[in-house]
């Protein structure tokens, strides 16, 4: 299969830089007029593939959500995410694992093998654990074309106190995780152009990256980048965290597109891409 950083450049071309979460919220299921039940969230989930397949770069179920209904929310999440290939849109499996040894390559199998019931085209990832945890779940991604996406500066306030934090080398957690990424992508499938090892990084952390000496654009990670919407990160915030790395953003928005429910939907998909593309400045 094509490298997932090759294969996602080429759908933020086609379709511009968006990932639309699929995040069946309570009150979304109920604005939608759904029941909070497996078949509201069915309904839900299949409309937003249905509509905004083969429109927008990616589609990032939230896993936890379809996970609280249970076994029958995890059947839900199967076929939503065999719904994306049938499309030809990728997916972006939001479950922000991270543990080590043998039941990280359980995650990895779960998510990132070939034939695996809850495959993705990528998965977020935690490496608090350490960066090095994450292999298996690396490995198995370059090896299937597949990609991950590395939680590295986030916008929760709670996050930079982990994140922010500077060890006996002198540099930031952060800052590891971001150069670590960046030789994983040197060594990985894609010799240049964006690598299939991706970072997340929130729109709204202002000058963190700067102040923080991260060099986002020198690490070839796609740049998952939740703030956009109605976060509100705009032009200013925009290029305050990512100057010199627009190229490689991938904004996500979730309640900004679903809000607008199932009517709605293809619609504010488009002013979202717009928004983003004038964000971007590209």
């Amino acid at each position: 299969m094509t490298p997932f950083g090759t294969r996602l450049a080429a759908a933020m071309a086609e379709h511009g830089p968006l990932c639309v979460g699929i995040d069946p919220h309570p009150g979304l299921l109920a604005g939608w007029g759904l029941p909070d039940d497996a078949a509201g969230l069915r309904e839900f989930a299949m409309r937003v593939v249905e509509v905004l397949g083969g429109r927008v770069a990616a589609l990032k179920p939230q896993s936890a959500l379809f996970e609280r209904h249970g076994s029958a929310g995890v059947a839900v999440l199967e076929d939503v995410l065999a719904a994306c290939r049938e499309t030809g849109t990728l997916s972006v499996l939001d479950v922000k694992r991270g543990d080590i040894g043998s039941t990280m390559a359980g995650y990895a199998q779960a998510y990132l093998a070939d034939g695996a019931p809850l495959a993705a085209d990528a998965v977020t990832l935690s490496p608090y654990l350490g960066l090095g945890s994450l292999a298996p779940a690396v490995e198995l991604a370059h090896a299937t074309g597949r990609g991950v996406f590395v939680l590295a500066l986030t916008s929760n306030p709670e996050g930079a106190s982990v994140q922010h934090a500077v060890g006996a080398d002198g540099r930031a957690v952060a800052a590891g995780i971001v150069d670590g990424v960046g030789a994983l992508n040197a060594g990985g499938p894609v010799p240049t152009g964006l690598g299939s090892v991706g970072l997340v990084v929130g729109a709204t952390i202002g000058d963190a990256a700067r102040r923080l000496g991260i060099d986002l654009a020198g690490s070839r990670a796609p740049l998952l980048a939740p703030g956009f919407g109605a976060q509100g990160a705009g032009r200013a915030e925009v290029a305050e965290v990512f100057a010199g790395a627009e190229q490689a953003v991938l904004a996500s928005t979730s309640r900004a597109v679903l809000a607008a429910g199932p009517d709605g939907l293809a619609g504010a998909a488009e002013q979202a891409v717009a928004d983003v593309h004038a964000a971007l400045g590209r």
